[in-house]
């Protein structure tokens, strides 16, 4: 098992970090001995990885990490970097490497004082391995003031730090910082292959395996998820129900008061399970006793551990309705591509029967504007819209069709 191995339908973008990692492992040992750089690297000090959701691009970050980090004995032998087995390998992919740092968020933005902190972190020499790596999963969340501070060290990093940048598009990040990072653009995986890596790594049934990733479109997050969680396979069946039940004005309003309630009780499961133990390993930090008063002067401390759980709970709602919004999407394309007599595969095929009514009772046209009032329902939320008002106009705009 190498380090790319859970990197699905990724063949090129695979070849080219394999490449760039041959050439940094080349790079330090020559450094090392003393000996000139080789000539022609393909390795560079900033790279962005951008790709559809689900595509892989943390996974395909973690995976060079890994492989920039590899010390396995055949290297000397002409073996690729990468291993899987060696320490460097092993502890870059779970995330104990002390030379690896993984950055991600839960809350809706990455603001100046937590990347200042990053870079100051980034110009220190790898403390026992090779380079020192950072991956920012989330780069698209960076404030513009977090963003000018990342540039700085994005222009004049360290000798020994790599930068690996993830986000969905190149718009999302800022020119200035993307002019200065080696772009590999990572595609939708294949169902079949995200079917396969179920089984082979998770142990799905295969059948169910092949459902998920079939209903996700090849997002392999969302399919392991789907395998293997019932309450998300509920949730979906809810939402797929969602246009068959929007004939009047009341259906609409009661259908977007459930989709608000469903992304809120996720929202409250991550606090149940996150909020509680965080509150009392602060309290306990603090010199709290349990029961009793806080000591003085902590009153700030607590407030801003509250402030960041707000934050956290509000970006875990926005995430379970953008789901929700997708498989939506994704129904109404079925939809389409039935009155239009596609030949492409559908995803929803576990609820065919509501797809057949919902083509036979419209039209191509209607279809297609039942899909713009769901992208428009996205873009309202994205701009801080309130989100049952957003839902309701989306539900409104569906029975409109």
């Amino acid at each position: 098992m190498t380090v790319w191995d859970d990197l699905v339908g990724q063949d090129r973008v695979q070849e080219q970090l394999g490449a760039a990692a041959r050439d940094a492992d080349a790079l330090v040992t020559a450094q090392s001995e003393g000996r000139p750089v080789p000539p022609g690297s393909k390795m560079t000090h900033a790279w962005l990885f951008t790709g559809p959701p689900g595509s892989g691009r943390s996974t395909a970050a973690r995976a060079f990490a890994a492989a920039l980090q590899c010390t396995s004995p055949d290297r000397a032998l002409g073996g690729a970097p990468g291993c899987g087995f060696c320490d460097g390998c092993h502890t870059a992919l779970i995330g104990t490497h002390a030379d690896v740092d993984v950055i991600r968020t839960d809350l809706l933005s990455i603001g100046v004082k937590e990347t200042r902190e990053l870079v100051r972190r980034a110009q220190l020499s790898p403390a026992v391995g090779r380079w020192q790596v950072i991956v920012m999963e989330d780069a698209d969340r960076l404030t513009e003031g977090a963003g000018n501070v990342l540039l700085k060290a994005v222009e004049e990093p360290a000798p020994r730090t790599v930068w690996l940048l993830c986000a969905p598009s190149l718009e999302d990040v800022l020119p200035t910082i993307r002019s200065r990072c080696r772009h590999l653009i990572l595609r939708t995986p294949p169902v079949a292959a995200v079917a396969d890596v179920l089984i082979r790594r998770d142990g799905i049934d295969p059948e169910r395996a092949a459902s998920a990733a079939r209903a996700t479109q090849g997002h392999i997050g969302r399919a392991r998820r789907l395998a293997t969680d019932e309450r998300a396979r509920a949730r979906r069946a809810a939402v797929l129900k969602l246009p068959l039940r929007v004939h009047d004005v009341g259906g609409c309003l009661k259908a977007a008061q459930e989709l608000i309630d469903t992304a809120t009780d996720d929202a409250k499961q991550v606090a149940e399970e996150v909020d509680v133990k965080e509150t009392d390993d602060l309290k306990a930090a603090l010199g709290g006793v349990a029961g009793g008063r806080m000591p003085r002067g902590t009153a700030g401390a607590m407030k801003e551990l509250e402030d960041r759980q707000k934050r956290r709970r509000t970006r875990t709602q926005r995430d379970s309705l953008d789901l929700a919004l997708s498989e939506l999407t994704g129904f109404y394309r079925d939809v389409l591509a039935l009155q239009l007599g596609s030949r492409i595969a559908l995803a929803n095929t576990d609820v065919q029967d509501a797809l057949d009514r919902v083509a036979e009772s419209s039209t191509p046209e209607r279809t297609l504007r039942r899909i713009e009032a769901v992208i428009a329902c996205r873009r309202a939320l994205d701009r801080n819209v309130a989100p049952l008002l957003a839902v309701e106009a989306m539900t409104v705009a569906l029975r409109a069709g």
